[in-house]
């Protein structure tokens, strides 16, 4: 069944939005290529974007006619491995190893077992049903992220952490895949970006009550800031059709606050 304008209208507005997502870190990864180091900045992020890009994917094509959910999770694939690949070629060792256990892990181990399991004990509506909801408890899984962030944000209160356009935008995106999702009746699109509009709108709440530039000699912001330490790595996304976020922030003693997002 072809989708009506409207729904056609919010998906590709879904789609835009969800695109200048994708490349919102290609300062970051610039960075990564121009300094021939990734700084401590961490995979994680971009390997769970992938897998969910790729879980995306995997349930428009068995829902099928799902163009508009193809065509954004498919450039999301795309772009997400382009910057894993870039992590790779100038990650130190370690961090290599792991990255590549992690990606071995969720996007070869989990996503094969999904796909696997689904063919063989599932088909039509089931194998549809199936997918959708897991694909509806993994975007809820990771939407501790947000709430790491705003946590960080009520403790230190200060917006440092939660830049206003990303999260402006990100809020937009939820309510066209939301407004996607409710005008094609498909509750797995639908569900996951209602909770990312709460969270975008609480997000833009908290933005309203701390966006003012505390005064130097607040004591109470520094030492909140001094006990934190955590502010180089921060990795934030929300893919297309699931609403989800996620986030990884590691320990420093730097003044770097570079947020790969």
């Amino acid at each position: 069944m072809a989708a009506s304008p409207w729904a056609l209208t919010a998906g590709i507005l879904g789609n835009i939005i969800s695109f200048l997502v994708f490349l919102a870190p290609i300062s970051t990864f610039y960075r990564i290529y121009k300094k021939k180091s990734t700084e401590g900045f961490q995979a994680v992020p971009y390997i769970v974007a992938l897998f969910s890009a790729m879980l995306w994917l995997y349930y428009a094509f068995i829902k099928t006619n799902e163009t508009i959910l193809i065509i954004i999770n498919s450039i999301g694939c795309v772009v997400e491995a382009i910057y894993i690949a870039v992590f790779l070629a100038y990650a130190h060792r370690k961090a290599r190893v792991h990255a590549a256990k992690v990606i071995l892990f969720l996007d070869v181990g989990i996503f094969s077992s999904i796909v696997l399991s689904t063919i063989i004990f599932s088909k039509g509506d089931t194998r549809v049903t199936v997918v959708g909801w897991i694909c509806v408890g993994f975007a809820v899984s990771v939407f501790v992220a947000p709430l790491s962030i705003m946590k960080l944000v009520i403790k230190t209160k200060s917006v440092e952490f939660m830049p206003f356009f990303l999260s402006f935008f990100l809020t937009l995106s939820a309510v066209a895949w939301f407004f996607y999702g409710l005008l094609i009746k498909d509750i797995y699109v639908m569900l996951p970006n209602v909770l990312g509009l709460l969270f975008g709108l609480a997000q833009m709440l908290l933005y309203a009550i701390y966006r003012k530039p505390r005064r130097a000699d607040e004591s109470d912001t520094d030492e909140s800031l001094k006990k934190t330490k955590k502010v180089a790595s921060i990795g934030d996304e929300r893919k297309a059709g699931s609403g989800e976020w996620t986030m990884t922030v590691k320990e420093s003693n730097e003044d770097d606050t570079s947020i790969p997002i």
